[in-house]
């Protein structure tokens, strides 16, 4: 064999090489968290990645908070998953501690965003759940979006129950929210954190069958 023919041969194997080690490469960096978004079989949306350096949130209009249900009054206890949570209270711009807010009793927890179409459908659903007698009270959360974009889609859809904007990210943290929105979640009064079967809720009947399923038949 031909020294000329050993080098060809040789630099094609060191081509082929770098091939497989590009491709072995791309396969581990699928496998690794996150780098794939879980689905949801009525069809969520996938939270976006907050972009770096992005522009200071609008500021709120006072006018917008009008007629927003007041923030559940704290109590001692609540959950230790939210145990120091944060967040700012829709109606009124203040801050509140969302595990005492929520303490001693079930709340139906919805976490939501402005760009999340399928929201725009359950949030409604919830209203309307929301002033049915027997129902547990509903806590909105907005996340991963501004807080005045949030409250403007709530007067837009009729939507007045208690909701708290999350803008550090800290209570979507703390409640482990998926990549794909709607979520909720249901408090029970001693305190555990139980995810609803995901799905999106089209009617208010919907919405107290998962909470009476998810609390085990109390609605």
């Amino acid at each position: 064999m031909s020294r000329w023919r050993q080098l060809r041969e040789f630099r094609t194997e060191i081509q082929w090489t770098i091939v497989v080690l590009v491709l072995a490469g791309l396969a581990v960096v699928a496998l690794l968290p996150g780098a794939q978004l879980a689905g949801r079989d009525s069809g969520g949306t996938v939270s976006p990645q907050p972009a770096p350096g992005a522009p200071a949130p609008p500021p709120v209009d006072p006018a917008l908070r009008t007629g927003m249900q007041p923030c559940p009054q704290p109590r001692p206890g609540g959950p230790a998953q939210l145990a120091g949570i944060t967040g700012t209270c829709m109606a009124d711009g203040a801050p509140i501690d969302v595990g005492a807010a929520v303490a001693g009793r079930p709340v139906l927890i919805n976490v939501w965003a402005t760009w999340c179409g399928p929201c725009r459908t359950e949030l409604p659903a919830l209203q309307e759940y929301s002033q049915r007698p027997g129902s547990v009270p509903v806590l909105g959360v907005q996340v991963l979006s501004d807080e005045a974009g949030g409250l403007q889609l709530l007067r837009d859809l009729g939507v007045r129950f208690p909701a708290v904007h999350d803008a550090g990210g800290g209570l979507r943290s703390a409640l482990r929210v998926p990549n794909v929105l709607p979520a909720s979640f249901v408090l029970t009064a001693s305190g555990e954190v139980r995810r609803v079967d995901p799905g999106v809720f089209g009617s208010a009947d919907e919405v107290r069958a998962a909470v009476s399923r998810t609390l085990g038949g109390q609605s």
